[in-house]
């Protein structure tokens, strides 16, 4: 044993040899089923996105056929023109783009804010207004459409965009969510901040802001896609049709006797994507702020 340490200066090993791989190959055997289950539903969710990507591009007829076709068809420009004439769909987009940024940029603004004011602020009945915030989550919107509708009258506010984007500014998901991401930020380095002499306003900037990049960013995509997709209070507040939003101007396209369905897929396809796109971009961010305000208590 000397001469072996002396030549390889190191000791003999004993045993059987190490695996190294053994450990990996079982956690492949283990977690193969939990992959496959995994692979099986991302396919069946992609399933509805494939058939309207396929019927966008086939007449109306083409539809309800058998078999159903499977393929592209060439009928995408036809359906395009025939979409843009119906509705005006160019303009429904700038709509709906203006509606959408002009809201989710207020509306992250007064979240932002309130969740920092409840986070780290204590004053009297700071748990109550909490507590209305997170009841009124509860609430059905269909319970508030009558009421929302008389006050907008009131106001002189119907066939507005106003009316879309004022009544729902203070979002209580919003406002919970950048609470939660606020919990634990650390109160000393606010104290330090105002002790050096720095402004509320430029302690929250500067700071504050920073740490809260994750839960901001998951905000945004969740108020830009709520607000994009919105249908029901669009559809009540909006008379003109220059000023139809996507969902409203897509529902127009549903007549009595006859629905153009291709023109439906590729206008729903058309919507799709800018989400796709703004998910694929922030993905990161957003299930890191959900998550960071998940495991806040």
């Amino acid at each position: 044993m000397s001469t072996q340490l002396i030549t390889t200066g190191r000791a003999p090993r004993t045993g059987a040899p190490a695996r190294s791989g053994e450990p990996l190959a079982r956690k492949m055997i283990l977690r193969g089923p939990v992959y496959l289950l995994l692979a099986g539903a991302g396919i069946l969710a992609l399933v509805p996105f494939l058939w309207m990507v396929i019927a966008s591009t086939h007449k109306t007829s083409d539809l309800f056929v058998t078999p159903l076709p499977l393929l592209p068809g060439g009928e995408f420009w036809q359906n395009l023109g025939r979409l843009q004439e119906s509705v005006g769909f160019g303009q429904v987009m700038l709509n709906s783009v203006l509606v959408a940024v002009i809201y989710t940029l207020f509306s992250t603004i007064v979240s932002v804010m309130c969740g920092y004011g409840l986070a780290t602020y204590r004053f009297r009945g700071r748990g109550v207004l909490l507590g209305v915030i997170l009841v009124t989550m509860m609430i059905p919107m269909q319970v508030l459409l009558v009421p929302l509708f008389q006050m907008m009258a009131s106001v002189g506010w119907i066939d507005s965009y106003q009316a879309l984007i004022v009544p729902f500014l203070a979002n209580a998901f919003g406002i919970f969510l950048m609470r939660q991401g606020f919990l634990d930020f650390p109160t000393t380095l606010i104290e330090a901040a105002r002790i050096d002499g720095a402004s509320e306003l430029r302690t929250f900037y500067r700071i504050v802001l920073p740490v809260a990049r994750p839960q901001i960013a998951a905000l945004i995509i969740y108020t830009f896609i709520s607000q994009w997709n919105s249908f029901i209070w669009p559809l009540l507040m909006l008379n003109t049709e220059d000023k139809y939003t996507i969902p409203v101007a897509l529902n127009t396209m549903i007549g009595l006797s006859r629905v153009d369905y291709s023109g439906l897929m590729l206008g729903s396809l058309l919507a799709t994507l800018p989400l796709l796109v703004l998910f694929l971009v922030f993905q990161k961010q957003f299930v890191a702020g959900l998550l960071g305000g998940a495991v806040k208590g």
